[in-house]
């Protein structure tokens, strides 16, 4: 089983130190997503419906909002031990402006990059100082991450061609319907998604709600929800002490182990296990832009 060694959770979002040895099904994020092999077997996501090799010298980048899965590689007969950053767009804006193109869905023209020795540097040492039994200082955290984030998408994202990003952008905005679908979605997190209910209530067929839908988020209806509940239950879960079972009825099971089950299958842990190995981050480091 897929295990948790670290996660550190803030302003800036999650970044984690994960033993992975399961794969994980189709799920997205709304945060800007970096992952690196810091040691184990070489291992692989599935982005844009690729296989993305994940080595010593080539790390993972997936947009906001793309839907991506962890296929581990069964043949290796050994764990991967990741260093997975799910930084929020907001944060990067604070820090640098121009970073606010961070959450666009063209980000990252590539899903796999090369990893440059100075990045597998700062990862290595951003690795070592999460483990450190007296934790990490809020200020050093944040330029560590920062430092390694820039060092991995100085040349493999569009973060420098703000303008070249707009002009990729469809020509025309969500449609309303399908805003309004998100806005129920966002409002009913803990009901169960009846997604014909939802498509009449838009006033579309399910047909054509469903490829209304993909169109305008690039996600099925379905995986949208998920990650809804995902961010809501993680949220609950480093911010309440309410019991795993209220918060799995909170984002909409009604069984403990149906919980347990979607978030293992999202996240590659359980609730508990996310619950035992988050350490929160309190303040908010300022950075110099």
């Amino acid at each position: 089983m897929s295990t948790a060694i670290k996660i550190l959770q803030g302003a800036f979002g999650r970044v984690a130190l994960l033993c992975m040895d399961k794969h994980l099904v189709a799920h997205a994020h709304h945060h800007c997503h970096l992952l690196i092999k810091l040691s184990g077997a070489d291992t692989r996501f599935i982005v844009r419906e690729r296989v993305q090799p994940l080595t010593d010298r080539n790390a993972v980048v997936v947009n906001a909002w793309e839907p991506h899965a962890y296929a581990h590689h069964d043949e290796a007969g050994m764990p991967s031990v990741l260093l997975a950053m799910y930084i929020e767009p907001a944060w990067l804006a604070d820090i640098q402006r121009a970073l606010a193109v961070s959450s666009h869905p063209h980000f990252f023209p590539q899903s796999c990059v090369a990893m440059s020795d100075h990045a597998r540097q700062l990862a290595d040492r951003l690795a070592a100082d999460m483990l450190l039994p007296e934790g990490i200082e809020p200020q050093q955290l944040e330029e560590r991450l920062f430092d390694l984030i820039i060092a991995i998408i100085d040349r493999n994202s569009e973060w420098r061609n703000f303008g070249a990003l707009l002009r990729s952008m469809p020509a025309c905005s969500m449609d309303a319907r399908i805003r309004r679908a998100i806005v129920m979605m966002r409002d009913n997190v803990g009901v169960g998604q009846d997604m014909d209910r939802l498509a009449a209530e838009c006033g579309l067929s399910r047909a054509h709600f469903f490829a209304l839908f993909r169109r305008c988020t690039r996600l099925t209806p379905a995986v949208y929800a998920n990650v809804l509940r995902m961010e809501a239950a993680i949220h609950e879960l480093s911010g309440s002490v309410n019991s795993i079972a209220d918060i799995g009825y909170d984002v909409g099971f009604s069984a403990p182990g149906h919980f347990t089950r979607f978030f293992r299958d999202q996240l590659g842990i359980t609730p508990s296990e996310y619950r035992r190995v988050v350490s929160i981050v309190e303040e908010r480091a300022a950075l110099a832009e």
